[in-house]
């Protein structure tokens, strides 16, 4: 009875509001927006390449004193590297969504699935191992490639092929642990709680995703890296120090092995109230003067500080409830499905094709997210400057840059429409300009 008043409701608003609507039609918009995907996608990347091949034999002025030419160099060749590997990463994705849809590839696991199965739980359960066997599978090459062949040829990687299949196990085994049960719950809901399942079904992943953010520095990231406290020393008394200025509660503070898989360096913070964990990569701590550590940390907290996190919490919540709706409208939609290449609808497939689709929609709304980061890292970098030395994170930037082999020269564009953080240059004029106030004021 619900579905048909569902149906029915669907039916009057296409009708109403979209008469000229048809399944060809939809099949024809959802290859027009693969198309100026890929497009813009190529265009922006070879316009980046093509940008870092003309600065790449001359070091910009700003890090002339601090970046040799070798390194500039190095980064260079790095980001190429990357983008070539993109570029045909990007390929093989379109040609995979096409199979997956127009090419009947969820048509032939869905005839699999319904073969082995009772019920429409157990059909959805067998439905997404199957999509998710196969797609792990045709990724897994990339995942090679990137860690045993880019990050090895310039020197990142640390990580041996036991560590690598043990992290495959480790994750498939987490998976199936509390993925399925997460699955489970969202196929019954959207099976047994009538029209607003969406609703209910949004409220029940959101609780179960506050519920890992709470268990995940203590029982999820432990199994893949070793977490050590911070042993006492300059660094840890500059830290605790800059913690009391500014007034974080924190548990403690740790020092994770990173350096057993990458030698990129990184620091974070995580969890709630008094239990944040701050967590800095033994690479970083290699790296960074124990001042600098301190301006890199003070970032970090200006993000907590500014409620750029709590933010950025609330507007992923947003953002799920909005595709929760837009899913239950589609759910009874068979334009949706039949437009996207699947011939018979239910609440998996839907589930499946909505999570599949749905980045190429969306990708236009990259540079609203990626000019939305950039902001708070300027704000973030505003807040280090009052309660750390900006001089400091300028050198300790500038040192990340160069051991992370980071492009000092992306392509303007490119950085606009991708990078969630502000081109090298601008990040250290802006700091520069920190200082020169703060020396104003003084």
């Amino acid at each position: 009875m619900i579905k048909k008043i569902q149906q029915k409701v669907y039916m009057h608003f296409i009708q109403n509001y979209f008469p000229f609507l048809t399944a060809s039609l939809v099949t024809k918009f959802f290859f027009t927006f693969i198309l100026l995907k890929a497009a813009i996608e190529f265009y922006l990347e070879l316009k980046n390449r093509r940008y870092i091949q003309q600065h790449q034999n001359e070091v910009p002025k700003k890090f002339q004193e601090k970046i040799t030419l070798a390194d500039h160099q190095k980064a260079a060749s790095y980001s190429m590297a990357k983008i070539n590997f993109g570029i045909i990463s990007s390929l093989i994705a379109i040609v995979v969504l096409l199979l997956w849809t127009a090419g009947g590839g969820f048509n032939l696991i869905d005839r699999v699935a319904r073969s082995y199965a009772t019920t429409p739980l157990t059909t959805g359960l067998i439905f997404f191992g199957l999509y998710s066997i196969i797609s792990f599978i045709i990724s897994l090459p990339e995942s090679i490639y990137s860690t045993f062949i880019i990050e090895e040829k310039f020197g990142f990687n640390k990580t041996t092929i036991k560590i690598f299949i043990i992290d495959i196990f480790k994750g498939g085994a987490l998976g199936i642990i509390i993925g399925v049960p997460i699955l489970a719950g969202i196929l019954s809901i959207m099976n047994y709680l009538g029209q607003f399942w969406w609703i209910y079904a949004w409220g029940f992943l959101t609780i179960i995703q506050l519920g890992l953010l709470l268990i995940y520095p203590n029982f999820i990231a432990p199994l893949f890296n070793k977490f050590s406290p911070l042993e006492d020393g300059d660094i840890k008394n500059t830290i605790v120090a800059l913690l009391q200025r500014v007034d974080f509660p924190h548990d403690e503070l740790f020092v994770m092995d990173a350096s057993k898989r990458s030698a990129h360096g990184n620091a974070y913070f995580t969890g709630f109230g008094k239990k944040k964990r701050i967590v800095f990569f033994d690479t970083l701590l290699e790296t960074l003067e124990p001042k600098e550590i301190e301006a890199v940390l003070a970032h970090e907290l200006g993000h907590f500080k500014k409620k750029h996190v709590f933010k950025m919490l609330i507007k992923a919540i947003a953002m799920s409830l909005l595709g929760f709706a837009i899913l239950g409208f589609l759910y009874e939609a068979n334009l949706f499905y039949l437009g996207h290449g699947v011939s018979i609808p239910s609440t998996y497939m839907a589930l499946a094709l909505f999570m599949t689709v749905s980045s190429v929609y969306t990708f236009f709304l990259t540079p609203i997210s990626s000019w939305s980061s950039r902001k708070q890292e300027f704000e973030a970098d505003e807040f280090a400057s009052q309660y750390a030395d900006p001089n400091k994170l300028i050198s300790a930037l500038v040192k990340m840059y160069k051991d992370n082999a980071s492009t000092l020269t992306p392509d303007p564009l490119y950085s606009a429409y991708y990078h969630s953080h502000p081109p090298a240059i601008i990040r250290v004029n802006h700091l520069e300009q920190l200082v020169n106030k703060q020396g104003k004021s003084c």
